[in-house]
């Protein structure tokens, strides 16, 4: 038996409910895109200043996989680089300007790294 989570309500917002005993409501469950391995990633490097009050990010953009893994990787580099950012959508953000010093640590893990921009 399936364990039930405690925000499951939240799925059925505006579902009409069937008085038939045997209905078994199937939510729409997204299947989270499998993890490409390293060296199949294309992820691309810039420095990002734009709608952020003039500070610089490092932006890596491209990343094909799961947001635990999207996390994990950002985690990893916001560690080396020693300052905050965040994860989300396929995109990693590390707050500052570390292109050079980003696309060396994906190189070293094995990933696909193109510069873009000056």
């Amino acid at each position: 038996m399936a364990k039930k989570n405690k925000q499951d309500w939240k799925d059925r917002l505006n579902v009409v409910y069937s008085t038939n005993t045997d209905f078994n409501y199937e939510h729409d469950q997204e299947e989270e895109e499998e993890t490409l391995p390293a060296n199949k990633q294309n992820l691309k490097v810039s420095i990002d200043k734009k709608q952020r009050k003039g500070k610089a990010v490092t932006l890596i953009e491209g990343f094909v996989g799961t947001d635990e893994d999207l996390k994990n990787v950002a985690k990893t580099l916001k560690t080396k680089c020693g300052v905050g950012g965040s994860a989300k959508d396929g995109e990693i953000m590390v707050q500052g300007e570390f292109k050079q010093k980003v696309a060396d640590i994906l190189s070293n893990l094995g990933y696909k790294v193109k510069q873009v921009g000056g």
